[in-house]
């Protein structure tokens, strides 16, 4: 046995879910079978704590939890993270993991959390539309967006993502449903969502990959749905200057990468539709004005300052072009 794991029968999928899964390799329908997803060609698919494992095992991982997730669905091993925490108690794995999740800003209260970081999500209120979020690890984003009248779904390569992401939301009474799953082959039927989300996941894959991840968006969405995608902008203040301290040499590993705004806006609009930018923030890649309460004093000025130049954004189109963070909203057609 793994370290740090326990072995455990594996409650049954949520029928939620399993009403929308396909086969990610041929996209065929599963069936539930004891501990695991079968599609017709033989596929199988492990199931762990109730959390579907729709991996694709013969295909390079763009992160290593893929990895440690396939492991653990051979070895039908659980990482040990304890119950659903209850109350104002904090998961243990999201304050463990807050400033690998949420960027650099939270590592001051990581392992001190005494609340979730929730955010608002910046879309139009929703009624009941589904919605899928990739890369969605411990799901604040997905809590967000029920929050905001949606059906969320979300999916992460990390195992232990997921399993956060379901307690998190039992603890929070928010319907979500959540899968392991690679944006690449996303394990969905044509047209199934309303909208796609994706924040801070994107900017840290290679172009490619993201292309292969836009393609399958295209796929999953219906047609007028929608996708909010969050990535770098290459002529961003921050991110220029990262880029001039690594030498400006190419991305290894999870590092991020940078995109220009009219590549952004052309490679989106080449493969999911009609596509416009919006600004995210200026300094940071994640500067969420509703965590204040989170930051210390100068981390609040940086993110008050970001919110400022965001709302002069709006009526001065050019500073898009410096903004470190960008939204790309796009309309399948």
């Amino acid at each position: 046995m793994l370290a740090g794991h326990r072995t455990e029968p594996s409650p049954g999928v949520d029928p939620r879910i399993l009403s929308l899964v396909v086969c990610p390799r041929d996209k065929l329908k599963l069936d539930a079978r004891e501990d695991s997803l079968f599609c017709a060609n033989g596929h199988e698919y492990p199931v762990l704590g109730g959390v579907p494992i729709l991996l694709v095992s013969d295909s390079a991982p763009t992160h290593v939890e893929a990895t440690l997730s396939l492991e653990a669905g051979r070895l039908r091993e659980l990482p040990l993270h304890g119950a659903t925490p209850t109350g104002s108690i904090v998961d243990p794995w999201v304050n463990e993991e807050i400033g690998a999740t949420n960027g650099m800003l939270y590592l001051p209260v990581q392992g001190k959390l005494m609340e979730y970081p929730i955010p608002a999500i910046r879309l139009p209120r929703g009624n009941g539309q589904l919605l899928l979020e990739i890369g969605c690890s411990w799901g604040r984003w997905c809590v967000a967006a029920a929050q905001a009248g949606y059906r969320p779904i979300g999916i992460d390569p990390s195992l232990n993502g997921v399993l956060a992401a379901r307690r998190v939301s039992q603890q929070l009474g928010v319907d979500a449903c959540f899968a392991v799953a690679d944006g690449r082959y996303l394990p969905f039927r044509d047209g199934t969502f309303d909208q796609v989300f994706s924040y801070s996941v994107l900017q840290h894959l290679s172009k490619p990959d993201v292309c292969e991840i836009l393609t399958d968006i295209n796929r999953v969405l219906r047609p007028g749905g929608r996708s909010l995608i969050q990535m770098a902008n290459m002529f961003g203040i921050r991110c220029f200057y990262h880029q001039a301290r690594r030498g400006f040499r190419a991305t290894r590993g999870f590092e991020v990468r940078y995109w220009s705004p009219a590549e952004l806006k052309a490679t989106f609009a080449r493969i999911i539709g009609p596509s416009e930018l919006s600004i995210d923030g200026f300094f940071s890649l994640d500067p969420q004005l509703s965590d204040l309460r989170f930051f210390p004093a100068p981390y609040k000025a940086l993110v008050y300052a970001s919110e400022m130049l965001r709302r002069v954004g709006t009526v001065v189109p050019a500073l898009k072009l410096v903004a470190d963070s960008l939204y790309v909203d796009s309309v399948r057609t």
